[in-house]
């Protein structure tokens, strides 16, 4: 079985071009060699994700190769974090969710696109924010999911599951978002089972060897990793459905790579990859990383928002 390092955030953010590690600290581990906590937390995403993908006859047998169980169990974090996968909710018939979003397997409704925000004014109207600038802790932003805009990075877990709020939404649980991802077939990627290298904004720019190299050496801090040069950049971040090929079968876009992706899990969970890494902590959709908190962001953390389907 293929090893696949298990890195913490800080190094991952020093993926090089072309994929070199520059000065990171990697611990791997296969699935047989992760701690036994981890092993249990992969068998447990499995579990929590099956009733989506059942029901019906797939290209791909689950868990076969260029499925999405596949990849989820072909890697296990090498550190043991604790994380909540949530739960899918029974699937309902002839239910509705709003244009701006996609019914997955009759259960969730899920943002089309990354989201971008804008900020709600004492009067109650609502301007944009600028998607390179991190949220003020004392504004009300209200989230949007709309294609050709610059979808929000610099965003925490907490603040997007704020502006998901105020857009009458809610972050994604972790196995909700899993769900969408590989669409019906439940792939391994958004568009088929194999990866097709710049499909999804899945390479480019890596600002921080352009803009921090002077600092690499100390370590990065907040102030590096929140420069609003960074999605500036050329080759950096892109706009909403940007990719056209990026798109699954529910008509949800940008899943993998862009922006890695908030979910609700309070302990801190991001999946999808961002511009610079689609597969350091699991290929694709199977992609996600665990060790930080719900308050942490940086250039490369944004999000979309899930809702309840309606009734007809």
């Amino acid at each position: 079985m293929t090893t696949r390092p298990s890195v913490t955030r800080r190094s991952r953010l020093i993926v090089g071009l072309g994929g070199a590690l520059v000065a990171a600290s990697v611990h791997a581990a296969t699935p047989e060699d992760a701690p036994p906590e981890s092993r249990e937390q992969v068998a447990s995403a499995l579990r929590a994700l099956a009733p989506a993908l059942a029901g019906h006859a797939r290209r791909l047998a689950a868990g076969a190769v260029g499925t999405i169980e596949h990849e989820i169990a072909a890697y296990a974090p090498g550190v043991f974090h604790s994380m909540s996968e949530g739960t899918l909710a029974p699937p309902k018939k002839a239910a509705r969710c709003p244009a701006d979003m996609a019914l997955v397997a009759g259960r969730v409704c899920v943002d089309r696109y990354e989201c971008s925000l804008v900020e709600k004014q004492p009067d109650g109207s609502l301007v944009p924010h600028a998607q390179n600038l991190s949220p003020a802790q004392d504004h009300v932003y209200v989230a949007q999911s709309v294609a050709g805009v610059m979808p929000q990075a610099y965003i925490s877990g907490a603040q997007a599951q704020s502006a998901c709020r105020q857009a009458g939404k809610r972050l994604c649980e972790a196995v909700e978002w899993r769900a969408a991802c590989g669409g019906t077939e439940g792939y391994a990627y958004p568009y088929g089972p194999d990866r097709i290298a710049g499909t999804c904004h899945d390479s480019g720019a890596n600002p921080m060897l352009t803009y921090h190299a002077d600092t690499l050496q100390r370590g990065w801090g907040n102030v590096e990793l929140n420069d609003p040069r960074n999605t500036t950049l050329d080759g950096t971040l892109a706009k909403a459905g940007a990719f056209p090929g990026c798109v699954n079968d529910y008509g949800l876009y940008d899943m993998v790579g862009n922006l890695d992706e908030w979910t609700a899990d309070p302990s801190g969970t991001f999946q999808g990859g961002f511009w610079l890494d689609t597969s350091l902590h699991g290929n694709g959709c199977a992609y996600r990383t665990i060790a930080h908190p719900f308050d942490y962001h940086d250039y490369s953390t944004g999000f979309r928002c899930c809702a309840d389907p309606t009734d007809p």
